[in-house]
């Protein structure tokens, strides 16, 4: 604001001129007081200016519907979703999303500063409001090969950036409690700066919760029962219950939830695939789960608006009351949110489901589009020699969920390495380097997959982005990681030999340029082809296997290194 917007405000509060924009018949959701009234809502550059009886230049009939706050997504990775920002926002906004808090740790693990800088320039011509959190660990681990490295030295100019709030999600617990030197220095610029910062503390215990509290981490997304949210919520930090394409924990927290509380809980996606996110929907998705597990609708709101706002110190965000930015949506029902129009500064942006605006998408530069190198494999490579025992160390995933388990199984062997058995849900899983040409090749053995046949391989593999691939015999795993190296980075499918469907993801080889529709199309045919794999529909695999990879997140992982452990904190052989 400046000194003529707030004398008009004055002015149009005082009803000495007309106001811009007047919302009349609208339930108005009062999100300080868990409230609903009834006035005519004054809109004047942007903001709101009052409440009462107010002539204005334009005027819109609410027709009795409710009247909210617009959302806050509390914590997304825009790539996750397959598209860039720009086509991000046309998704979103429909859904009543005006505003994102966004880590790109996904493209910086990928291209660096470079990509960074890509997301920063797409999403500022849009109507979503992007405020981004650096990422603090790129890599996430030294446990495996990305294709950057960003210090606090390449961070601190992007601090700079006004759509840049702070410091990502902090999730190299190992480098916070040896207190390494350059993730400190991030912490330190990050709060001279006045800003936020982030945590990921997946699978921590008390002692972990209070060294990240300790260090300034205000926030964690990773909470999967309500004893873990209350113990960050105890020792003073905000907790995102997250609800994704892959973790799904909404439900499982909801408990943790009380009156007293509430105020310190948002909701974020994290991680949701564009065609999720079209079906589905974002935080609005978030509300009605909620409120139809038992959870009072204007706190449901309250969660993902004001409180978000507070937590990332967004001052005139989150709220319909004067003095706030008119982000504001129409729905009809409080216990059934269908979003019907969406405003952003009072201009409508979206009804019904449409998106209404223009969007100018940015130039790539190659690096960017570039990013796929392996070697030549051979069917060599990919064996998994096992001792007499027959018994190997395991993953077993957890359907919707990114924590695996730990086992220890006897598994089939032939002429003295593993064998795939589609008998026994034991399927091959692959890490192959895909940035710098090192010829690493990680190896393990999955359980929980159910898979039937063929293999499938994936260029998102969380967070180093590795080529990650699982299938039932090495003809159709080799097949798959080629095509995804001659298509630039995606996702594919092979059977028999066979080439089933994929999706190119030319952009870091995490996301698409051909636009949400073309996504979501080719969405569509993936999970066509994966039923013919044999895979149920109650778990997305492709999501599942980008985790796989992901060290920072208990209890057994594959990188490109091989297998590793977080409990004893190294990579492990697969035979015992």
């Amino acid at each position: 604001m400046n000194i003529d917007t707030i004398t008009k405000q004055i002015k149009v509060a005082s009803k000495k001129m007309p106001a811009d924009i007047v919302i009349k018949n609208a339930k108005i959701i009062d999100v300080f007081n868990g409230g609903i009234f009834q006035m005519d809502a004054a809109i004047t550059d942007g903001y709101f200016a009052g409440f009462g009886e107010f002539e204005g230049r334009e005027v819109i009939d609410a027709e009795g519907q409710y009247m909210a706050p617009s959302f806050i997504d509390s914590h997304v990775h825009i790539e996750s979703s397959m598209v860039p920002p720009s086509e991000f926002a046309k998704v979103v906004i429909p859904h009543g999303v005006t505003t994102v808090i966004t880590d790109p740790h996904e493209i910086a693990n990928v291209s660096g500063s470079e990509g960074i800088q890509f997301m920063l320039d797409d999403a500022k011509e849009t109507p979503l409001d992007f405020h981004f959190m650096l990422p603090s660990s790129v890599p996430a681990t030294p446990f495996e090969t990305s294709g950057a490295e960003l210090q606090a030295s390449d961070l601190q100019p992007l601090l700079k950036d006004p759509q840049v709030l702070g410091l990502g999600e902090v999730m190299d617990y190992a480098s916070l409690r040896d207190a390494a030197p350059d993730l400190l220095e991030k912490i330190v610029q990050t709060i001279k700066r006045g800003g936020s910062i982030d945590g990921h503390l997946a699978g921590l215990d008390e002692e972990a919760v209070d060294l990240y509290s300790s260090a300034g981490v205000q926030t964690d997304h990773e909470c999967t029962t309500p004893q873990e949210a209350f113990t960050r919520l105890q020792r003073g930090m905000y907790v995102s219950f997250r609800e994704g394409s892959a973790a799904k924990n909404l439900l499982a927290l909801l408990p943790a939830v009380t009156e007293k509380n509430a105020r310190r809980c948002l909701f974020c996606t994290d991680d949701k695939h564009v065609d999720d996110l079209i079906n589905e929907g974002s935080i609005d998705h978030h509300i009605r789960l909620a409120i139809t597990s038992g959870l009072d609708p204007l706190t449901a709101i309250q969660m993902a608006t004001l409180n978000a706002a507070e937590c990332y110190g967004l001052k005139h965000k989150g709220a319909i009351a004067p003095g706030y930015i008119a982000d504001f949506l129409l729905f009809e029902d409080l216990y059934d949110l269908k979003v019907t129009q969406v405003f952003k500064e009072g201009k409508k942006v979206a009804s019904h489901g449409t998106f209404h605006k223009e969007i100018q998408h940015i130039a790539k530069t190659k690096k960017i589009t570039n990013s796929v190198h392996i070697p030549e494999l051979s069917k060599e490579q990919l064996r998994i020699p096992m001792n007499t025992s027959q018994k190997g160390n395991v993953i077993k995933i957890n359907k919707n969920q990114l924590i695996t388990d730990h086992l220890i199984e006897k598994v089939e062997v032939e002429s003295g390495y593993f064998q795939s058995s589609v008998q026994n849900d034991q399927l091959k899983l692959v890490v192959v380097e895909r940035h710098s040409r090192t010829g690493n090749i990680g190896l393990g053995i999955v359980k929980g997959m159910g898979m039937k046949k063929g293999a499938m391989a994936t260029t998102i593999a969380h967070d180093s982005h590795n080529i990650i691939a699982v299938g039932t015999n090495d003809e159709d795993l080799i097949k798959a990681i080629k095509h995804i190296r001659d298509i630039g980075g995606g996702m594919t499918l092979f059977n028999e030999g066979k080439h089933l469907t994929s999706l190119p993801l030319s952009i870091a080889g995490l996301m698409s340029d051909q636009g949400y529709k073309k996504v979501a199309q080719q969405l569509t045919e993936i999970h066509k082809a994966l039923a013919h794999l044999g895979f149920k529909k109650d778990f997305n695999p492709f999501h599942t296997l980008s985790f796989l990879a992901l060290p920072v997140i208990p209890s057994l992982k594959l990188t490109d290194k091989g297998l590793y452990s977080t409990k004893e904190a190294k990579h492990i052989p697969v035979s015992l």
